[in-house]
């Protein structure tokens, strides 16, 4: 293999492709990444074994041919290349090494066989849909703070993706919870949904899909079965495993009879939260949320450091209550809030609260309250 790449685009590449690999492997083939030069194209691939993206990029190829070499080593030295070089990516005769050049720099890699490279095979998708990559990034971007690291109970460790009919629309819904929140996001079903299989999106793949949809405009084509989940955006490929597992009825959780509605500036609460918090120890304190008409008392109390309170306007004039939260769940979700007000819906001290976006957009939150 003999080829010439723009260091910019082979850049670029790398970013996508390298964070699946993990830096510490007993597998010694999983820490390199798959080149492929055929055509005009320089193909890169990475897996851990669950996860697998695959990107094309455009090279000079001079001679076709595969190999594989240490995916963050080389990614290091392409970062540390001059902009606007070309780099010469070559596999020596015996294929045991790939030297790395470009202008006075030259590095020569150990090469592993291709052959010995894991092929994650996709098998064949029940369902395959396009969706607007701002749309799959609204609902990972609403979600995936929810998202459970407790790995006893592993069906949480990611955001479920489903069809559901609301309101005589069919929509397309992502839900996540761990058990003390729960997130959920909507939007309309896109064609060849329907009837897909509810799947639960695993963590590493929600985490580097965020940063693959960042880009405007763009469409991504989704493939879904009952095991896997494979992702086109561009020249990037994504196939991963699902978590194989039951996701909770989260339905029974949402309440639907919180009367009692608060309404309150977003930015103005986020900070007084943020404010009487920092007199907690560790910020899963509870702050009480004292409520009375126009009124909003914050508390914070630490037996070892003092106490805090703030007081914010809000709207409300029903029954006085009070009720706790864990601060950071709440800065959690006041930073998904898009509109300038939030809503909050409560029925008790200890009943689950209802929290939406005056926004518009279809996301509702759920939170537990604490003893305070």
């Amino acid at each position: 293999m003999r080829i010439t790449i723009e260091r910019s685009n082979l850049l670029k590449s790398l970013n996508h492709v390298h964070r699946v690999v993990e830096r510490r492997n007993t597998i010694p083939i999983l820490s390199n990444i798959l080149l492929r030069a055929d055509g005009q194209n320089l193909d890169m691939k990475a897996t851990d074994l669950d996860l697998e993206v695959t990107e094309a990029t455009p090279a000079n190829v001079e001679q076709a041919g595969a190999t594989t070499v240490p995916a963050h080593l080389l990614y290091d030295i392409v970062r540390k290349l001059p902009d606007g070089s070309e780099v010469l990516l070559a596999t020596s005769t015996d294929g045991g090494s790939m030297t790395v050049a470009s202008g006075r720099s030259k590095f020569s890699l150990q090469c592993l066989p291709q052959s010995d490279f894991p092929d994650l095979t996709a098998g064949t998708f029940s369902h395959t849909f396009k969706l607007k990559a701002t749309d799959l990034k609204m609902l990972i971007d609403r979600t995936q703070f929810a998202i459970s690291t407790e790995e006893t109970r592993y069906y949480l460790n990611g955001i479920f993706f489903h069809t559901i009919e609301s309101q005589g629309d069919l929509k397309l819904r992502a839900v996540a919870t761990d058990g003390h929140r729960l997130a959920r996001a909507d939007v309309d079903a896109p064609s060849g949904s329907e009837g897909m299989p509810g799947i639960i999106i695993p963590r590493k793949t929600v985490g580097e899909l965020q940063k693959l949809v960042d880009v405007p405009d763009a469409m991504v084509t989704v493939e879904v079965s009952d095991a896997k989940i494979r992702l086109s955006i561009g020249p990037i490929v994504m196939t991963s495993k699902l978590i194989d597992g039951t996701f909770p009825d989260y339905q029974r959780v949402i309440p639907a009879n919180n009367d009692k509605e608060m309404r309150v500036d977003c930015t103005t609460f986020a900070q007084a939260v943020d404010r009487v918090s920092t007199i907690s120890s560790e910020r899963g304190r509870a702050v009480k949320l004292a409520l009375s008409d126009g009124q909003l008392l914050l508390t914070v109390n630490n037996p070892d450091s003092g106490s805090a309170t703030e007081e914010v306007a809000v709207g409300y004039d029903t029954d006085a209550m009070e009720i706790g939260f864990n601060a950071k769940y709440l800065l959690d979700i006041t930073a998904q809030l898009s509109g300038d007000e939030a809503i909050f819906l409560l029925a008790d001290a200890g009943s689950p609260t209802l929290i939406r976006d005056t926004a518009g957009d279809d996301a509702l939150y759920v939170l537990m309250p604490m003893r305070v």
